[in-house]
């Protein structure tokens, strides 16, 4: 066996990808999409006939004539079609992402979340097969806990820190993503090492804490390592509940047909949870004192929220050219 079909045996795999050909190669479990893959999909020849069907949806269901708010629109619309697209392919879930710029807007996320559900059941796709992804700040948090009351699960992203990451399990969230290469890449920025075998990555280290934390303590939260910069941050997290994968790391552990030695330990001796939950002040405080998940969590906001305006801008485009044509055919 390679690797990739090694690894299979031991976690499940998902597709970190909107790109429905690279899933459809790589057969993974369930699929995983953000802004930024949802932008990069929208340029695709492949995704042109989507892209018309959801600013079509909007203009006959929602009657706006602004060309901004029908972009806004139609790029939620168009994150639940690829949505949608992929579930043909994986017998498990996806994860569709609300909008960043509603990070620190309880109410706000929710709304969306309850938005994103309805056009899945309205397509045919029920709520157990969706996982709601939310920016794992405190307003996230709250937010994603109500929403699992509601049978609306969820995926609380952008998780550099343990204190994140035990407010989530205490939310009763359904899984969390810990990004392993982003907490890479701020050591290597910040610290004084140019380079840590797996083992030593402290974005491996960071994940291996979060699992035994949830393990030790029997969490039912899903453990699920995201944000791979390398293979080796990969096997040595093999075993981690989930792991998501980009296409180019999908294709390298395929074709390495070594041994997959390393990986999580099995043997974890249980630990009584806390008798009481982390408070606001307390996770504000835990996290401030982390300057790498402080600035981790901030710019991935920034750069998701960019992503969005970068898609809906593309969509607006589109919705002008449209007016555009129409003006000229019908003076």
């Amino acid at each position: 066996m390679n690797k990739l079909e090694q690894l299979k045996k031991r976690s499940q795999v998902v597709a970190d990808t909107g790109d429905i050909e690279a899933i459809r190669r790589y057969r993974p479990q369930d699929a995983t999409t953000n802004p930024s893959l949802l932008y990069k999909a929208a340029q695709l020849p492949q995704y042109k006939g989507l892209i018309g069907d959801s600013l079509n949806w909007v203009q006959r269901h929602q009657g706006h004539k602004n060309p901004a708010e029908t972009a806004r629109l139609a790029a939620i619309k168009l994150a639940v079609d690829i949505g949608a697209e992929i579930l043909q392919l994986v017998p498990g879930v996806i994860s569709t992402e609300v909008d960043a710029r509603l990070s620190f807007d309880t109410r706000a996320t929710i709304d969306y979340a309850r938005h994103l559900a309805t056009l899945y059941e309205r397509v045919g796709v029920p709520r157990e097969r969706v996982l709601i992804k939310i920016a794992a700040t405190w307003e996230g948090i709250a937010a994603a806990e109500i929403l699992e009351r509601e049978d609306i699960r969820c995926n609380l992203t952008l998780l550099f820190s343990l204190c994140q990451a035990i407010a989530c399990a205490e939310a009763n969230t359904s899984l969390i993503s810990p990004f392993v290469g982003r907490i890479l890449d701020w050591h290597l920025a910040n610290g004084e090492r140019k380079a840590y075998p797996g083992e030593e990555d402290p974005g491996v280290v960071s994940v291996r804490n979060i699992y035994h934390y949830y393990k030790s303590r029997d969490y039912d939260t899903i453990v699920m390592g995201a944000s791979f910069r390398n293979s080796g941050e990969i096997e040595a997290l093999a075993g981690c509940d989930r792991l998501t994968i980009s296409p180019q790391l999908l294709q390298a552990l395929e074709e390495n047909t070594g041994k997959l030695e390393s990986g999580l330990p099995t043997n974890i001796q249980p630990q009584p949870r806390p008798t009481r939950k982390l408070s606001e002040a307390e996770f504000r405080y835990q996290l401030n004192n982390d300057a790498m998940a402080t600035e981790k969590l901030a710019q991935g906001i920034r750069n998701f929220a960019k992503d969005q305006q970068r898609l809906e801008m593309l969509l607006q485009s589109q919705v002008i050219g449209h007016q555009k044509t129409d003006a000229a055919t019908n003076p």
